[in-house]
């Protein structure tokens, strides 16, 4: 089973199995591919790792933008992919938005993708 909300990203049930194991359906994969598809861009997949590495668990895209040669509305627009994608979270705090990672996001990909029983 699956679930999908705004905030949560989708979920794989307790019995459900790694790609390696059995194969998604239509509506499955449907509902993953936009998170690998936010991940295939070296932006968005740098992005996602200065989130997570952040410490205190959040960081301000103020602190993000500097490392890019990019415009802010670009920066803006690589986020927005990552939030909608369900691995993100955000907060407006004043003029700034924070980022935080959503961690049952990078779960749901490990577990898709885990294929430990072949190695």
């Amino acid at each position: 089973m699956l679930s999908k909300s705004p905030q949560e990203p989708a979920v794989v049930a307790v019995d459900g199995a790694p790609i390696a194991h059995a194969p998604l359906d239509a509506v499955q994969a449907s509902r993953f591919a936009p998170m690998f598809k936010a991940l295939g861009d070296p932006v968005r997949l740098r992005l996602l790792s200065m989130i997570a590495s952040a410490g205190g668990g959040e960081v301000c895209v103020c602190d993000l933008t500097g490392a890019f040669h990019l415009t802010g509305p670009t920066i803006s627009h690589h986020l927005r992919v990552l939030r909608e994608a369900g691995l993100v979270d955000s907060d407006r705090r004043g003029t700034w938005v924070y980022y935080r990672l959503i961690p049952a996001g990078l779960t749901v990909l490990a577990a898709l993708l885990d294929a430990g029983t072949f190695i």
